[in-house]
């Protein structure tokens, strides 16, 4: 079983983008969300995915995440069955102190939300805290990318 431990915090400036040393525009949508329980398709440049997670635990640190890769096309038909509502955003990977934070930059009906996120080994892990990260929203099901699907951003 694949459990996904990790940390949610908003962003407070730009300062991300000088250390970034990548970047994936990101197309996401969902099939099935229901009792916390998600199945998601994803476009991240010319990868794709199919995504089940299960509820979260532990104040939203850890839930199960199961991931595979798909061909674009397959995603693409699949897009045509998803749920209302997408997110578009564009991912960063910022390097900090031996961890990699993906801030996420939102479009669209989210358009002004940055969030980083980071993944840790065990839910006491110890990680950095740059300058440039604010205030701390895991478990704030607000800022779950299916959440920001049904409640955008940009109506808050």
């Amino acid at each position: 079983m694949a459990t996904e431990t990790e940390r949610k915090f908003l962003v407070r400036s730009q300062k991300f983008l000088e250390l970034a040393t990548g970047r994936h525009d990101i197309e996401q949508a969902w099939i099935f969300d229901s009792e916390g329980k998600t199945l998601r398709v994803r476009i991240s440049d010319d990868k794709a995915f199919l995504t089940f997670k299960g509820p979260s635990e532990k104040g939203g640190l850890e839930r199960f995440e199961w991931e595979k890769p798909i061909l674009i096309e397959e995603a693409r038909e699949l897009m045509q069955f998803t749920l209302q509502g997408q997110i578009l955003k564009t991912r960063y990977l910022v390097p900090v102190g031996g961890m990699v934070f993906e801030v996420d930059v939102f479009h669209g009906e989210n358009e002004g939300l940055t969030v980083a996120e980071l993944e840790l080994p065990r839910p006491d892990a110890p990680y950095p805290r740059p300058d440039w990260l604010g205030e701390e929203v895991t478990g704030d099901q607000r800022y779950y990318n299916v959440m920001l699907r049904k409640h955008p951003y940009g109506s808050w």
